[in-house]
């Protein structure tokens, strides 16, 4: 073919093509042509963007509409249980103490004679808090601010990470995860979010070979709670199988990026060796101020079904942390069976920690928001078959409805 028929070709499918654009098309008014401009269409052209299906837009989506129904619940569930102002409802018991550190550091408020007890609480929340005390004058607020977008975070990372195992299961794994038991404390001024909204990037970068930043998000993660030496863990173990890992081609040269999450507890242990004297001040604050010290776990099962019969005000939630140890246990084994051990190395260390290492079963139910895999799994079957999501709503959207009302009002939950 000719450059001048070449020429000609392209001339005819460019006017076949603009004739397809301005071709009459059937509208309800009459007709139109399919080239559509006007004051509208870039309106029209955006509403059309965002209903596309994106696993993303709808985890925020999800994550919105949750933000309304607990505040719709805590307003409801106030009258005659409670009067305090919005910012102390979602900032209670261990929110004090991050606020008490951001403002006076681990020395505490002069008048406090269990200032001590601080130590136990690593320095990554309170050090953020203090850099936003410089814009945000009230801490309360800086901590829910902190939250809510830590878990707008959560929300998309959550998604990414489950539809990496099955396409389609974002969304369900959010619904499942915000409407767990204890996702009030996603609102509240506490670790789990910041925690979680690092973590979980952490582990979707190593699924996908980037160790470097995967490594960089779990050292933050581990600035904020010793739960980073766990997701350490389950990330060395991840590099070790993963075809992306040590297998790789040069795989080895990520290896040095895997001890960057001990880096920020080893500062913090030294911190404290110069200010007490004890690598692990931390744990024996623990030990002291919460009756956290290793113990047989058939006796930390005992006493805290003990707890539950002898304390009514508490029955419920010692009850709650039966039930979620229990979830534990058996999501680890459910782990083991499918061989997948990078799951096995981040949760069995938690198991350690809370079923074995506490005179009973305390915060149990709360860390269950740290379980990922858990809530991936009910994502990818429920994906598969809707039942299996709906049976598990049915159960666990009115305890975190009531865990949300509790909680805000003053009462203890996990």
């Amino acid at each position: 073919m000719t450059e001048i028929q070449q020429a000609g070709t392209a001339r005819e499918r460019g006017a076949d093509e603009a004739s397809e654009k301005m071709a009459p098309v059937d509208t309800p008014g009459g007709t139109a042509t399919g080239e559509q401009t006007g004051p509208h269409s870039g309106r029209r052209r955006w509403a059309t963007w965002w209903l596309v299906h994106s696993p993303d837009r709808t985890a925020l989506l999800i994550w919105f509409f949750w933000q309304i129904a607990s505040y719709i619940y805590l307003i409801l569930a106030a009258p005659g249980r409670t009067e305090d102002a919005i910012l102390d409802r979602f900032n209670r018991y261990d929110s004090y103490n991050f606020m008490d550190i951001a403002k006076y550091g681990y020395d505490g408020r002069p008048d406090d004679p269990d200032a001590p007890r601080l130590v136990a609480f690593f320095p990554g929340l309170p050090l953020l808090l203090r850099s936003l005390h410089v814009f945000i004058p009230d801490l309360r607020l800086a901590l829910v601010l902190i939250s809510l977008v830590a878990s707008a975070v959560v929300a998309v990372a959550l998604s990414r990470l489950s539809e990496s195992y099955r396409e389609g299961s974002g969304p369900w794994a959010v619904l499942a995860f915000f409407l767990s038991p204890f996702a009030v404390f996603l609102l509240a001024g506490y670790t789990e979010g910041l925690f979680l909204a690092l973590a979980i990037p952490a582990w979707l970068l190593a699924r996908r070979g980037r160790w470097e930043y995967a490594a960089v998000c779990a050292a933050f993660a581990s600035s904020i709670r010793v739960s980073g030496l766990f997701l350490a863990l389950g990330l060395v173990v991840q590099f070790l199988v993963s075809r992306d890992g040590l297998r790789a081609p040069k795989g080895w040269r990520n290896a040095p990026w895997l001890v960057l999450p001990g880096v920020p507890v080893l500062a913090y242990m030294i911190y404290l060796w110069h200010r007490t004297g004890d690598l692990m001040a931390w744990k024996a604050a623990e030990a002291q101020y919460w009756g956290r010290y290793p113990e047989a776990p058939w006796n930390v099962f005992i006493d805290t079904w003990h707890r539950s019969l002898n304390e009514p005000v508490l029955a419920t939630s010692y009850r709650e942390e039966i039930l979620s140890a229990l979830v534990l246990v058996l999501l680890i084994i459910a782990r083991l069976v499918r061989r997948n051990w990078a799951d096995v190395a981040y949760l069995a260390p938690q198991a350690v920690a809370l079923l074995a290492m506490s005179s009973f079963y305390m915060s149990v139910g709360r860390a269950s928001l740290l379980w990922w895999p858990l809530y991936i799994s009910v994502g990818v079957v429920g994906s598969r078959r809707p039942w299996v999501m709906m049976a598990y709503l049915a159960v666990a959207a009115p305890v975190w409805a009531i865990n949300v009302g509790n909680f805000t009002t003053g009462a203890w939950i996990g």
